[in-house]
């Protein structure tokens, strides 16, 4: 069975997307996620506002420590949405084979949508613990990536798993809004306009991939916030301490807490700095690969082309 090319088309473009988008606001993934990740202790918070994370690195001398993690963070963003576009559009592209429809309907491109998702999360959820805990350790004291995998068991590795393919349906609300509008969008330049529009100019998919993802992200954020706190890295006050924080970081353990010390705004706590990393980094995402993905297609039809001539050569040889 011959590789197919359109998939690996598609998820090279939105994995490189996934590499720059990342880089770029990285400073700002770190700030967010220690904020999200602290629990409020007898009602004293250590960041009350997403600068104060911002202003301790600066502060402290400790600037370049918003990019603790970082090297993990990309190999992780690298691999998931290189699975996660290729899954996707492979089995679009099979629904549509198979059923003999032009469109895929929105119900099919959720489930599809989704079990790329969980694929990815599986896949992934190592890299997506450990960089979480680079994140989220005292500035300066990060550990590197396998330190961070071995200093607990294996199955510490997978913290938070059963969220993360919870949240399968955040990209899978995400992407099928945004497909869906791109369809509309383009058949109406098709309409109005002489010559058809084959992609999306960086404008409109910047636009489109901001709406898509702030509509998603405020759907599943209570699932988000959890997450954080499971998978942030413990505090080295003390080893008892540290012991306890472990012991109780449990998905039901987790919501308590939080509604105990939080109450119901507890789970929407940083929902705005979520909103504005996610939202620039998957309309950045969605703008680069939607611009690059004439570019890779024809980078791979050259490769083929090398090596079927390669070939040739060396069997007339």
């Amino acid at each position: 069975m011959g590789v197919d090319l359109d998939s690996v088309s598609e998820a090279t473009s939105g994995a490189i997307g996934s590499l720059l988008s990342t880089t770029l606001l990285y400073p700002l993934d770190t700030c967010k996620t220690k904020y999200q990740a602290e629990a409020r202790a007898h009602g004293q918070q250590k960041y009350r506002k997403l600068t104060d994370v911002l202003w301790e690195a600066i502060s402290t001398r400790q600037v370049l420590s918003l990019y603790q993690g970082l090297g993990t963070k990309n190999l992780q963003s690298f691999i998931s949405q290189f699975v996660y576009f290729y899954g996707y559009s492979y089995f679009k592209r099979l629904y549509l084979e198979k059923s003999g429809y032009k469109k895929i309907g929105t119900k099919a491109n959720l489930i599809i949508a989704a079990a790329a998702g969980a694929c990815t999360a599986v896949i992934t959820q190592p890299l997506d613990t450990a960089s979480s805990r680079m994140q989220t350790s005292a500035f300066g004291k990060s550990k590197g990536l396998w330190e961070t995998l071995t200093k607990d068991s294996w199955s510490d590795a997978f913290d938070g798993l059963g969220i993360s393919l919870l949240l399968t349906s955040n990209p899978a609300i995400q992407y099928t809004v945004f497909d869906q509008l791109k369809q509309r969008l383009l058949v109406t330049n098709k309409n109005s306009a002489e010559k058809t529009a084959i992609t999306l100019s960086a404008f409109s998919a910047f636009v489109l991939g901001a709406l898509s993802k702030s509509i998603a992200t405020f759907l599943t954020y209570p699932a988000i916030r959890c997450k954080v706190v499971i998978q942030a890295a413990d505090s080295d006050d003390d080893d008892t301490k540290k012991a306890q924080q472990k012991s109780k970081k449990t998905i039901s353990a987790v919501i308590c807490a939080i509604w105990k010390r939080e109450g119901i705004f507890g789970f929407f706590k940083g929902l705005h700095a979520q909103i504005l990393k996610t939202v620039l980094s998957s309309a950045l995402l969605l703008m680069i690969k939607e611009k690059i993905a004439a570019t890779t297609w024809v980078l791979i039809l050259a490769i083929r082309r090398y090596l079927f001539v390669t070939r040739g050569k060396l069997k007339s040889a």
